[in-house]
């Protein structure tokens, strides 16, 4: 019985010196959170977006990035999309130029294969954007989806 007491007297400590942390502010959720580009995602270019995620404002064409999409999708809010390129690659982003902050998703590989498949939400009909950063240069491939139901409050 002593040691069932013990316990609890042990977690009833720990738990109100949590709760005096997190009273005088000690302790906030948002000091745990991880750091992510918040510029990134609020831009509302392409180049911003670019500039705030990868360090560069803009990607070169390229014929080692390919981007697989519906030609017509019939929910903006759904819509397939794969990034592929070839060789290793530092980070993948999808961007869409039609939606309002076009910047969709961003990744950090560091050095995995340059492969993306993901489900993303469109706005409007418009270009999906690919871009792979491998060696220190940015690649893209961009493909024209058309949304006939859009997914981005339309």
């Amino acid at each position: 019985m002593q040691s069932n007491r013990r316990v609890f007297l042990k977690g009833s400590l720990a738990a109100s010196a949590v709760g005096v942390a997190v009273g005088a502010g000690l302790l906030t959720p948002r000091a745990v959170f991880a750091a992510w580009p918040e510029a990134a995602y609020k831009a509302k270019s392409v180049g911003d977006a670019l500039q705030g995620a990868m360090g560069v404002g803009s990607a070169a064409d390229s014929a080692d990035v390919t981007v697989k999409a519906p030609d017509i999708a019939e929910n903006g809010a759904v819509v397939p999309v794969t990034v592929e390129g070839k060789g290793a690659a530092e980070a993948i982003a999808i961007l869409v130029e039609g939606n309002e902050m076009p910047l969709v998703c961003n990744y950090d590989l560091t050095g995995a294969a340059a492969y993306l498949s993901t489900r993303i939400k469109m706005g409007k009909t418009s270009n999906v954007i690919g871009v792979v950063k491998a060696g220190g240069k940015l690649m893209q491939a961009k493909k024209e989806v058309k949304v006939t139901i859009g997914g981005c409050g339309g």
